[in-house]
């Protein structure tokens, strides 16, 4: 291309290559990182040794530098380098990175090796970091502006197969190979001589070339992966780099065979690269969660992952992470933990990675921090991941005779011991077993999980198939199991089993209790035999493929088989106390010791928990306890209630008399009884007529006291007295008066003002008094009496009046001392 592009294009385009090679491994291999020969490198390898971990894979990035970059792109570019060395999930990749243009006058050439094909030690890596830089300082007199495709995809092809595993021409390369063409533009090479004498020529025989350079990689069996950036792009040209190239590796698995992507933001860029590099080295992806400093990231990691790569994308150096595994523990920058293997890179660059081997399953927490004036920039975080699956594998019957139908089953477990019981963790997996021995041709046949027969129930993530054993197989059986998934690999273990000659003197079958247990439990299980031999015969049991840590005693471990007939022998699994929770792996298995013949094998089909609590214990029982005691509560709140409802006085109305005669009326309202007593005393004023007065505070001794019991009796407690019963409606005598309780609630009424309560407010009553010297007029709802000291009476209801001289006396009325 010859215009200049924007930023977004190019540097996107830069720090995508950064980033496609900022995924290499974390534990070291013999030193190699200083762009080593061939044969230094296939040495380094062979030292390495065979590995349990994912498998290694080798890349080239290969960056298109055509357009004139601005000042920011070169910025951007240099940003990306500090990506090489980080996310790998293998120990023993290689990567290499490339950039290219054209050629198109003497002193240029089409591209530009930044960084040889180097082993991603950690010397590796600090290899890359440095060399890379040179992509950011592009010498326009050693290279054109052009788009010279053919010469860079030679350039990668030849560097990944020489002298590597899986030379050129390989049908199937040892190692993945895989090469990552970042570009923004279209092929442009009608200004580089070497194609030709004019323009169109040029531009036909680049594209005749490019053709031929497809055809070597696919021969070599070298996959292109090509990436464009911004709105210049060629989409029909990249799709045919990417179905030119080679088709192999995981492409049987859905989404990992190469094809081509185009990316039109700078916003794309990050999950564009991970996912693109994720599908090709057939690994998935977490996408996490993203913010600026101060903040808490997260990432979740699932239980299938035995090898993983956490990568921040912090663009900061300033930016200071710290990891958190989901039990919330800090994990160390370097070294084991819980039986996890960790190495932290790229903390002092714009991008930071925690490679874990064996990683915890759930949810991680990556806390960011950076300084005052660091902060304006979004970090995110994502996990690269790989499922290295163990095969748990029985064989029903465990040894069996040629041309005899066999019932093969699969589990699966991770290296950490965490046996794959959620079938949504292993969805779209195809399993495999392939059978080989002597006497016969490689059986490959199929495993499912889908309720049919002999499978016994869809779902329980056990795999089952069935085949005839050859009728002309002889000597040992060696069964594999293969799993295809994306992110998922099998460790490719054999199981060996034994054809045997004739009839089996002892049959045994195993069975396992299906169970939840504790740490420090048993699991329980029986042992059938049949021996139709003459001599009694010895079995073995054993354990086998448990899972790691798990402290676990079988009980018996021998067992006699009498001659001549069938026993049941019940055996046990006790747990120690520090067996990790969570599925248990392993099996239970049966051997004959005459001729050392296995007869059965059957899983440990049990989950451990953690121990109940307290709380897990009792909770219905405290729950049924704490049930009875609000009911018991309710209820004797309910009794207290009832009990002061009875013992309440309110509504009851003291009337004092004399001789017959009514003298005053004192009701008592609510509140004025508490807990059921009342107390009062009489007045006796020099030159008025004694009133009723209620005592407030309670039984003060010169004070009556009358209270209702809770059984509803009402008890008079004279001054100075005895207490005596008192009968509603019945005079008792108080002193020269005489008191005579009445029941049934009255309102309040208006009393008279009296010269010595200091109130205002008048008697409510009923009836009229009069005498000389005054005229009286009283309001009332009771007919009454009352006497004046000159001598004229009164009586009337409503209104009523009397005349006489003389001070007017109460009537019969009640009097409330609050007025």
């Amino acid at each position: 291309m010859r215009q200049k592009m924007q930023w977004t294009n190019k540097g996107s385009a830069l720090l995508l290559a950064g980033a496609l090679l900022a995924l290499s491994p974390f534990t070291a291999v013999p030193a190699s990182g200083t762009g080593a020969a061939p044969g230094a490198l296939r040495a380094a390898r062979s030292a390495a040794g065979p590995s349990d971990g994912p498998e290694p894979i080798d890349f080239a990035v290969v960056v298109d530098q055509s357009a004139s970059l601005a000042d920011k792109d070169l910025a951007r570019e240099t940003e990306a380098a500090a990506l090489l060395s980080q996310g790998e999930i293998s120990e023993r990749s290689r990567a290499a990175v490339i950039g290219f243009a054209s050629s198109e006058k003497a002193g240029q050439s089409p591209v530009s090796e930044v960084c040889p094909l180097i082993v991603a030690d950690a010397a590796g890596r600090e290899r890359l970091s440095d060399c890379v830089q040179r992509l950011g300082r592009r010498d326009d007199k050693r290279m054109g502006p052009g788009t010279d495709f053919p010469a860079a995809i030679r350039q990668a092809v030849t560097r990944l197969t020489q002298g590597g595993d899986g030379a050129a021409g390989a049908k199937t390369p040892a190692v993945p190979k895989v090469v990552f063409l970042l570009t923004d533009g279209k092929l442009d090479v009608a200004d580089s001589p070497e194609y030709g004498t004019d323009r169109d020529s040029r531009q036909a025989n680049g594209q005749r070339r490019l053709t031929e350079e497809l055809a070597r990689a696919r021969a070599a069996g070298v996959q292109i992966w090509p990436l464009g950036f911004g709105s210049a792009i060629d989409r029909a040209a990249l799709t045919a780099m990417a179905d030119g190239g080679y088709r192999g590796a995981c492409s049987d698995v859905p989404g990992s065979a190469p094809r081509m992507r185009v990316v039109g933001t700078s916003a794309e860029i990050d999950t564009a690269l991970q996912e693109t590099f994720a599908a090709a080295r057939c690994a998935r992806i977490a996408h996490g969660t993203a913010g600026k400093p101060p903040a808490d990231l997260t990432v979740t990691i699932p239980p299938i992952a035995t090898d993983g790569s956490l990568t921040v994308s912090k663009h900061d150096p300033k930016v200071r992470v710290t990891y958190f595994d989901p039990a919330g523990r800090k994990v160390p920058a370097r070294g084991e933990f819980d039986g996890s293997l960790f190495e932290v890179s790229g903390q002092d660059g714009p991008v930071e990675a925690l490679r874990v081997k064996n990683p915890l399953p759930g949810r991680w927490r990556v806390h960011i921090e950076a300084p005052e004036g660091h902060r304006d920039r979004e970090v995110a975080v994502r996990a690269i991941w790989q499922g290295r699956l163990r095969s748990d594998v029985t064989l029903d019957p465990a040894s069996p005779r040629a041309g005899e139908e066999i019932t093969v089953q699969a589990r699966m477990q991770t290296r950490r011991g965490v046996v794959i019981s959620d079938p949504r963790q292993l969805a779209g997996v195809a399993v495999t077993a392939e059978m080989s021995g002597a006497g016969f041709p490689p059986v490959t046949f199929r495993l499912a999980d889908d309720g049919r027969a002999p499978d016994r129930k869809a779902g329980d993530v056990r795999f089952t198939g069935r085949l005839t054993v050859p009728a002309g197989a002889t000597g040992d059986l060696k069964f594999v199991t293969r799993m295809a998934a994306p992110g998922i690999t099998s460790d490719l273990r054999p199981l060996y089993a034994r054809v045997a000659e004739g009839p089996r003197p002892v049959i045994a079958g195993l069975a396992v209790d299906q169970a939840t247990v504790y740490p420090g439990g048993t699991v329980r299980g029986t042992l059938d035999i049949t021996n139709e031999d003459s001599a009694p015969h010895t079995l073995r049991l054993a354990l086998k493929d448990v899972t790691p840590g798990a402290e676990l005693t079988l009980a018996p471990t021998t067992v006699t088989a009498p001659p001549g007939g069938s026993t049941r022998v019940p055996f046990t699994v006790a747990l120690g106390g520090s067996t990790p929770l969570g599925e248990l792996g392993g099996q239970v298995t049966v051997v004959d010791t005459d001729g050392d013949v296995a007869l059965d094998s059957d899983y440990l089909d049990a989950r451990v928990v953690a121990p109940p609590t307290w709380w897990d214990r009792w909770w219905k029982e405290a729950a049924g306890g704490a049930g009875v005691l609000l009911l018991l509560a309710a209820f004797a709140a309910v009794r207290l209630a009832a009990r002061r409802r009875r013992r309440d006085l309110t509504g009851l109305t003291l009337e004092l008399g004399r001789e017959g005669r009514n003298l005053y009326s004192l009701p008592i309202r609510r509140g004025q009884s508490p807990g059921g007593v009342f107390a009062f005393t009489v007045d006796e004023p020099y030159g008025a007529p004694p009133t009723l007065r209620r005592i407030r505070g309670g039984t003060a001794s010169a004070s009556h006291v009358l209270r209702r019991t809770g059984g509803g009796e009402l008890l008079l407690r004279p001054r100075g007295g005895p207490q005596v019963p008192v009968r509603t409606g019945e005079p008792i005598s108080l002193g020269d008066h005489e008191l005579v309780v009445r029941g049934g609630r009255v309102e309040p009424q208006r009393t008279r003002d009296l010269p010595w309560s200091r109130r205002s407010g008048r008697p409510r009553g009923s009836g009229t008094g009069a005498g000389p010297g005054g005229t009286g007029r009283r309001r009332g709802t009771e007919a009454g009496t009352g006497p004046g000291t000159g001598g004229g009476t009164g009586a009337g209801t409503g209104f009523d009046a009397g005349t006489g001289s003389g001070e007017a006396a109460p009537g019969a009325g009640a009097y409330d001392e609050n007025f």
